[in-house]
């Protein structure tokens, strides 16, 4: 049988009124974390779960997955405000001409920083095993230059990460992880933790690199009372200490946020970074000063 799902946009969308409804509680949820845009789908339905709008099943999120596909596709919720991480590509650089070049170029001045990070005593990175909260995490780490790295990654990302620790001349570099508590994620960490220092052990022999779990931890899951699920059957480990699994999109999205401020401003020397930040505006103006007018 053909696929009937809709395609393309849908600007004739009338949801019946019970969607209209959740879709209500999904735009109040979306500006009440308009800071920590945009949104996993599973943030979204956590956060309805928490109100009580949605019953914790499964069948509630396909639902709730459908209803932001019409949504978006209807122009009723923005594109922007919901991210999934599935969206990769690379794209060749072009210009629509000499003017094209100048703007890129005199944008390229505007936008100048420097290594935020220089003469720290750490270097920082902040990896979470979910690759929609990417984006999400970038717009809290960028002020102090901190990259975010998806960490489900292959063997040469985890090279790359070694290959990152020799450069910076920094003696540490932190990995700070974002991650579920289950043994899936657990085991994710312990791996990545255990291959990365083993390929720095020879490509940055000088450096300490640590990783540190910065969510979410059974601590976090009491404190918060965090939803919790049953350990799948297949997935039961004996490495595993707890009884219950919590995803990292159950955190309400500015608590996460939060977190990850915390620990990054917790560790920068302020004075070091206001050093840095005064040289990048000194620079920047001296760079647009070469564009006239």
């Amino acid at each position: 049988m053909p696929d009937r799902r809709p395609r393309g946009y849908q600007p004739d969308w009338q949801p019946r009124p019970a969607t209209q409804e959740l879709l209500a509680a999904v735009e109040f949820i979306l500006g009440r974390y308009a800071a920590q845009l945009p949104l996993t789908i599973r943030q979204i339905w956590y956060a309805a779960v928490s109100e009580g709008v949605l019953a914790r099943q499964e069948r509630t999120y396909k639902r709730l997955v459908d209803l932001l596909g019409m949504a978006r596709r209807s122009g009723r919720i923005s594109w922007l405000a919901i991210g999934d991480g599935t969206h990769t590509a690379v794209e060749p650089v072009a210009y629509d001409g000499a003017d094209g070049f100048r703007q890129a170029q005199l944008d390229a001045a505007r936008g100048f920083r420097l290594d935020r990070q220089a003469g720290q005593d750490a270097r920082l990175e902040v990896w979470c095993d979910t690759a929609g909260l990417v984006p999400q995490l970038a717009t809290v780490t960028d002020p102090w230059g901190v990259p975010v790295y998806a960490s489900a990654t292959g063997l040469s990302g985890k090279r790359a990460a070694a290959q990152r620790a020799a450069v910076g001349g920094h003696g540490c570099v932190r990995i700070l992880v974002v991650g579920d508590w289950d043994p899936n994620g657990l085991q994710l960490f312990a791996a990545l933790a255990e291959d990365v220092t083993a390929f720095a052990a020879l490509d940055a022999p000088d450096v300490l690199v640590r990783f540190d779990r910065l969510a979410v931890t059974e601590r976090q899951i009491a404190e918060l009372r965090l939803p919790t699920a049953p350990v799948k059957a297949g997935e039961r480990r004996s490495s595993f200490p707890g009884a219950s699994t919590t995803q990292a999109e159950a955190l309400p999205p500015d608590v996460l946020a939060a977190l990850v401020r915390d620990a990054i401003s917790g560790s920068r020397d302020t004075e070091v970074l206001a050093d840095v930040l005064e040289r990048e505006e000194a620079q920047r103006r001296a760079l647009l000063e070469r564009f006239p007018g």
